[in-house]
């Protein structure tokens, strides 16, 4: 087991990083962004294997830019690509896989688990789908939402575009500002059947990276959250002392450091794990969520409350790692639902 970065694996890192210098969370999602970010660096089709456009690399890869859009707090769908582009390695579909790859099509997906909230009759390979998703992530930037539609055959997983008449989106008021939310209402609107039903098989690995995915961007939150904290408490001056020379604050940087290093060893390993040891992939996506959404988000709190006063203004960045952290710890569903699965794959 291989849990450091190789060397392409840290010159990818860096170029990624110097590229996420650029982007200011503030100014939101940007298509001009996510052309350059598409164009020059060929992120839309990281993971995408190379017959349709793609560069083919793997889960460890996708997980260090990830993390690195999650330090920048990167606005826009770039999360809800990369989880539409993992639902379509695993069922392959030539098409869409080469639009998103080129980054002709921004995708977007809905929860895989718990169930389908669509419906359908089905008809030659298309769907006429009904229903109402209560929240979808960046559904108002995608182009195209695959979602598990129910069918009189079973559940299939079904593409449909998001600018056909017949879909209503609702923006919604969403916690982290840097990222979208939509309630999508569908009203008989036609959708490509990917699979007819999907193999629940691949529906469940794809629901698992998931975790994988959003643990990287977690861990890129902790790591920004710290440094920061860090930085501040070297400058900043109270009753005559640095504050990084008081106890109280010593000890918690450390604890925050701690979370950090433990995150990153378990990410590290998920994204091993996915890339090669698929049968230790379902234990360590499910640890990945169970501890690393907790942690970003204590990591994200103490930080804020280590700023003092600035940390509770809305010119400081504190707030929007504090909501971006919230909003990931739940995404997936909160942090028990994991320690449960968790505690089911370990047989407790």
């Amino acid at each position: 087991m291989k849990l450091v970065l190789g060397e392409e694996q840290q010159e990818l890192r860096a170029t990624v990083r110097a590229f996420m210098e650029t982007v200011s969370p503030r100014e939101g999602h940007s298509p001009a962004v996510y052309a350059r970010l598409n164009g020059e660096l060929g992120l839309s089709g990281l993971i995408i294997p190379e017959e349709y456009g793609g560069a083919g690399a793997g889960m460890t890869e996708l997980a260090v830019v990830l993390e690195e859009a999650g330090a920048a707090l990167l606005p826009g769908p770039f999360l809800a690509g990369a989880l539409a582009a993992i639902t379509l390695t695993r069922l392959p579909d030539k098409e869409l896989l080469t639009a998103v790859a080129e980054g002709r099509v921004t995708a977007t997906v809905a929860p895989l688990a718990g169930g389908s909230a669509l419906v359908a009759d089905s008809r030659d390979g298309e769907a006429l789908v009904k229903g109402r998703l209560p929240q979808v992530l960046n559904a108002a930037e995608a182009d195209v939402l695959l979602a598990p539609v129910t069918r009189n055959d079973g559940v299939a997983l079904v593409a449909i575009d998001l600018t056909d008449q017949g879909v209503t989106r609702v923006p919604l008021t969403a916690l982290d500002e840097t990222r979208s939310m939509a309630e999508v209402v569908l009203a008989g609107v036609r959708g490509r059947v990917l699979a007819a039903p999907p193999d629940g098989a691949a529906l469940e690995s794809a629901w698992t990276l998931f975790s994988v995915a959003l643990a990287a961007e977690q861990l890129g939150v902790m790591r920004a959250c710290l440094d920061a904290i860090v930085g501040y408490a070297k400058i900043r001056v109270a009753f005559g002392r640095y504050i990084g020379s008081y106890q109280g604050v010593k000890h918690k940087l450390a604890d925050m450091h701690c979370k950090l290093e433990q995150a990153e060893s378990i990410v590290r390993y998920a994204a091993w794990a996915a890339d090669e040891s698929p049968g230790e992939l379902p234990q360590a996506a499910a640890l990945a969520q169970a501890y690393v959404g907790r942690a970003c988000f204590e990591v994200a709190r103490d930080h804020l409350l280590l700023h003092g006063g600035i940390g509770f203004t809305w010119e400081h960045d504190a707030h929007l790692y504090y909501k971006r952290a919230k909003t990931d710890e739940v995404l997936l569903g909160p942090p028990r639902t994991h320690r449960e699965r968790l505690a089911d794959l370990l047989e407790l």
